[in-house]
């Protein structure tokens, strides 16, 4: 049956080779391929309505969106002030109707020919010449058998994607259509069933041969809901399949190092604190003592706002791996950040004799060859740097802790290769921007995740004005004002375009600015992403040492800088910012006892509009976030300096891959589920799959042999990636 399935579409009716080919470009090798290319909308029968019945409508106020279908009658090009302007008058068995477009009349006009048919969808307007008239409508080409087939029977038709590639062997949408039909009705029977019957019964899902028939030729919308439903389960449940198994895989098969926690150094370590840890800290510390105490090793992520506290954690992780003979590595994203780090900690674990090292790209040579030399030999406890730790030449002598800071910045592979450099070490990654329950559960079900959701007791919530750019002046009067007092301030300008060369010629401008007109009684430093690391960290000690007021910089900052006396953080064009990196901004300041300021400028008009918005959930309508999307982010960041609100919003507002990247935290592209609204659903599958793998992990039980073929056929590539995760 299944040989039938992987034969080529070539031998498929009004196929052949030389079409074969331009499916094969876009993926579709095999009949199965075929069976899989699902439409990407669905003519809904419902909408529509004859042109008289629309002119009703319109008289009596209605201004909704409407469906029609019709019959184009001529078509014509006009100017007006200088704009061209396309019609096409198109009839249907009631009457007369009009599309026009105002833009692309040259692009409509090859689209439209006399005597096609079209089923027409927009909002309806009656013109003072009473002409029925929709505007930029969307629109689909039916052929007549179609559209009549579709007046007497109320038919759903099914459109596709239709690729250059197929258009360029005459494989138009009717065409498409036919050919899928008909594969359909042939072969759609002998697909195989993905999941085990038990599952299939216990969570009321359709059959896998009914499902790919009511995708392709739906009899109503609830079959479509059904089918779409099954679809989507099947999709998170290999998904959650994979998770399971790559948890299992590193508790059972992996023997960990197991440490024992000594007292002593922890003592003097939390003794020399000038604070004291939050309970929120205390907590997660002791989650991640079990994990070190026992066999399995550890692969923990650490999820805390920016400011709460995760580097002490990691550090006393650190102390209980020197003090059991093991060394650790700490991957910081960026190399100031990595500098920063290194004299911080350093200076912190040098009265327990720990000896600690920095490796980043930019060191000399000879200063390199030592570092390598004493980490291989063993004489340095913890090494601290960036991607320079995964290189080759690294080679530790018995490395027992890796530490990933903000990992949603690093790749699947970068992680695995520091994990390598020893043997089956404990893992922990951190991350400051607070990853959405949903994706939490979808994407890090295989970690076991601790978060820190405490700021400490002694800092005050930062303030966030959201003011307009007429309002500069006195802005720069407070930066002035508070500088008397000892305050810093960073004044932050985003990049222009994706060009470091124009974002560096913008902030040098604004640089100068500031510098000899509005703040020119003050002493202010320029820091970009385009000087040397060694400048850049030269600028941040003098900041930090008190030598400027003001530090005038490009999103640089982003990640990690610690200046305690920097309370003041103004971001310019703020509605050009992500919300987590508004976040990320705002966390630069408020690390000392005093009060802390974050000032969002934006133009006049958006500061006016953004101050009517609220992020509650009725915003979020997919109409309303495209609209309203700055004003929303704005309007948040005033509202709560709490990161991890502010990441469910940013998750409804942007959708999962754009937080992370989907290549960088390793999260797939779905095509069926929708991470942000199938909550429950990927509830039910995510329990589904780990209570299968976690009782039946080899998958030999009768039940569960279908989920083990369709994991090894296909999905063998990603279970061999999850491996490595």
């Amino acid at each position: 049956m299944q040989s039938e399935l992987s034969k080529s579409v070539q031998y498929l009716k009004s196929i052949g080779p030389k079409r074969a080919e331009s499916f094969s470009k876009i993926g579709i090798n095999t009949i199965q391929d075929l069976l899989y290319y699902f439409p990407s909308k669905y003519l809904d029968r419902t909408n529509i309505l004859s042109s008289i019945r629309i002119v009703q409508y319109v008289v009596d106020g209605y201004v909704g969106e409407v469906t029609i279908l019709g019959k184009v009658v001529d078509t014509e090009t006009h100017y007006y002030n200088k704009k061209q302007i396309f019609k096409v008058r198109m009839k249907d068995a009631t009457g007369f109707f009009e599309c026009v477009w105002f833009q692309g009349a040259k692009f409509f006009k090859d689209l439209f020919h006399e005597g096609d048919y079209f089923a027409v969808s927009a909002k309806p307007v009656i013109t003072k010449y009473g002409h029925l008239q929709f505007a930029h409508p969307d629109f689909d080409r039916l052929v007549e058998a179609e559209s009549k087939e579709f007046l007497n029977t109320g038919k759903i038709i099914p459109f596709y994607r239709l690729p250059k590639q197929l258009k360029e062997t005459n494989i138009g949408d009717f065409s498409l259509r036919r050919i899928i039909s008909s594969a359909v009705e042939l072969y759609s029977g002998k697909i195989e069933e993905t999941l085990p019957k038990n599952i299939l019964n216990e969570h009321a899902l359709s059959g896998l041969n009914d499902t790919i028939h009511s995708l392709h030729s739906p009899n109503n919308f609830d079959e479509l809901s059904k089918a779409r439903h099954r679809m989507k389960f099947e999709e998170i449940f290999y998904f959650e399949c994979m998770v399971a198994l790559r948890k299992k895989l590193f508790a059972t098969k992996s023997v960990g190092l197991s440490f024992k926690t000594k007292s002593a150094p922890l003592k003097q370590f939390l003794s020399s604190l000038p604070f004291e840890l939050t309970a929120s800290q205390l907590k997660v510390l002791s989650e991640i003592r079990k994990d070190l105490e026992s066999s399995s090793p550890m692969n923990r992520l650490l999820q805390g706002d920016v400011g709460s506290g995760k580097t002490i954690v990691a550090l006393i992780s650190i102390i209980i791996a020197v003090t059991n003979g093991y060394q650790c590595a700490f991957m910081a994203p960026t190399e100031i950040l990595a500098d920063q780090h290194f004299k911080r900690i350093s200076k912190m674990l040098e009265p327990l004799g720990f000896k600690t090292e920095i490796l980043i790209g930019g060191q000399k040579k000879s200063e390199r060859d030592v570092i390598l030399a004493n980490i291989a030999s063993g004489k340095i406890n913890l090494v601290i740097g960036t991607h320079a730790l995964i290189e080759e030449n690294v080679k530790f002598k018995s490395l027992g802790m890796v530490v990933i800071d903000e990992q949603h910045r690093f790749g699947v592979l970068q992680r695995s290769q520091l994990s390598k450099k020893g043997t089956i070490p404990n893992v922990l990654v951190m991350t400051a921007t607070p990853i959405p329950r949903t994706l939490s559960m979808t994407l890090y079900g295989d970690l076991d995740v601790s978060t820190i959701d405490e700021m400490p007791k002694n800092r005050k919530p930062i303030k966030t004005i959201l003011r307009g750019e007429n309002k500069l002046p006195a802005i720069f009067d407070f930066v002035k004002k508070k500088a008397s007092e000892g305050y810093q301030s960073f004044i932050v300008y985003p990049l222009v375009e994706e060009s470091e060369k124009l974002e560096l010629k913008a902030a040098v401008k604004h640089f100068e600015e500031l510098q000899n007109e509005h703040l020119k009684e003050l002493r202010v430093a320029l820091i970009h992403g385009r000087m040397k690391w060694q400048e850049k960290e030269n600028i941040m000690n003098e900041f930090a040492a008190g030598k400027f007021d003001v530090l005038v910089s490009t999103t640089v900052i982003e990640v990690g800088i610690d200046i305690p006396n920097a309370n003041i953080i103004i971001i310019n064009d703020a509605h050009r910012f992500g919300l987590s990196q508004l976040h990320q901004l705002r966390g630069r300041v408020g690390r000392g006892n005093q009060q802390a300021y974050c000032i969002l400028v934006t133009k006049d008009e958006w500061a006016a509009r953004s101050s009517q918005f609220n992020f509650t959930e009725e915003f979020f309508s997919p109409a309303q976030i495209e609209k309203n999307k700055a004003s929303i982010r704005l309007n948040a960041m005033v509202k709560t300096n709490n990161g991890f609100e502010l990441s469910e919003i940013d998750f409804k507002l942007r959708g999962p891959g754009n937080i992370f990247g989907t290549e960088q935290s390793g999260l797939p592209e779905f095509k069926h589920i929708n991470i942000v609204e199938d909550v429950q659903l990927i509830q039910q599958a995510k329990d589904c799959a780990f209570g299968i793998i976690n009782s039946d992990p080899d998958l030999i039980r009768e039940n569960n042999l279908v989920v083990k073929n369709t994991l090894k056929e296909k999905y063998s590539s990603k279970v061999l990636l999850s491996h490595i995760a």
